[in-house]
């Protein structure tokens, strides 16, 4: 692969000319073992040598970096940096509670690579909270007051992520990785439009958790629990780091009714999804009895859901993206 248009001065050709930057594979020994890395090089056009331009020793640097720690297994800068967003904590700090010496991972953020042993260290403190709050609490004596209930109480609510299924889960990860901003309000309408499409295409429930009818529309608590303190904002929670991934073990049909909702329900904010549940049969009908303002948690049975999306798929043909928005559009003139 060669990229054009770059020019520079050849030392060979004694002049400027255009270079081509190319991946080539060299071998380098480490720690007595030979790897065979690919980086990037800057070749001459004219003469066909290779040149030095400014910022490629860096490049290729970083790129042996990268794939020494990959192919050995060791974290990356970005995963100890994630680690200590995800538990507000810091590099010092973060050392101590890991067990390490307090500079070690400092250094590691200055780039020094870490040994495979103090390497799956973090990578367990990053995959398991349950871990990162055995560790904190075996070191706490090495940590101040304020670092420690600080970090404990990030510990705490990572936790609370697994309180709803590992299918909820891989869903609402799905859902972020489509969706550029998404409120709490627009997530819980999202969620609800998923169940009632994969229910009525595929006669089953695609997650466990059940819905309740709430003033604002259907609402999953648990879901309502995790998000609750970013209220009307887009939810930005570094707590979903330890989920990256998780939404390629959906199913493909699972995928594609995520893909659906995102491409036509999504493409509306949270309030106007609001609208559109408040005119479907099943918070209707849970909501009997209530005034607009009273406030009700009542089952939104999931046979409910799906008898009613059935109905609509029979009408529209909410297997594609065409009978999707047909509904939205007829829902949004019944609200209107």
């Amino acid at each position: 692969m060669t990229e054009k248009g770059r020019w520079d001065f050849c030392i060979e050709c004694r002049k400027e000319t255009e270079y081509l930057l190319q991946k080539r594979d060299i071998v380098k020994v480490i720690r007595d073992k030979a790897y065979t890395f690919g980086i990037t090089a800057a070749v001459c056009a004219e003469c066909g040598g290779e040149m030095s331009i400014p910022g490629l020793i860096d490049k290729n640097v970083q790129e042996i970096d990268e794939q020494y720690r990959a192919v050995e297994g060791l974290v990356s800068i970005d995963d100890i940096e994630k680690l200590m967003k995800i538990y507000k904590i810091g590099k010092a700090p973060l050392s101590l509670a890991l067990g390490f010496g307090e500079v070690t991972v400092p250094r590691y953020l200055e780039g020094q690579v870490p040994s495979k042993e103090y390497s799956d260290v973090v990578r367990a403190a990053l995959a398991s909270p349950v871990y990162m709050k055995e560790k904190l609490t075996k070191n706490r004596d090495k940590l101040t007051e304020a670092a420690y209930k600080k970090a404990m109480a990030a510990v705490n609510s990572t936790l609370s992520l697994f309180s709803v299924s590992e299918k909820m889960l891989q869903v609402i990860a799905c859902v972020f990785e489509r969706l550029e901003e998404v409120t709490p309000l627009m997530l819980q309408k999202v969620l609800y439009f998923i169940q009632g499409i994969y229910s009525a295409l595929y006669g089953r429930p695609i997650f466990m958790e059940d819905c309740r009818a709430w003033t604002r529309g259907p609402v999953y608590p648990e879901v309502y629990e995790l998000f609750r303190d970013f209220k009307y904002n887009p939810v930005d929670d570094a707590r979903f780091a330890l989920l990256e991934g998780t939404a390629d073990d959906l199913t493909d049909n699972e995928k594609k009714v995520v893909d659906l909702v995102v491409n036509t329900f999504g493409m509306y904010g949270g309030k106007v999804l609001e609208q559109i549940t408040h005119n479907e049969d099943p918070w209707k009908e849970a909501r009997k009895g209530y005034d607009d303002s009273i406030p009700s948690s009542e089952l939104l049975p999931k046979e409910h859901i799906m008898k009613y999306y059935i109905a609509v798929n029979k009408k529209y043909g909410i297997d594609t993206e065409t009978g999707l928005r047909t509904y939205i559009h007829d829902m949004l003139d019944k609200a209107s």
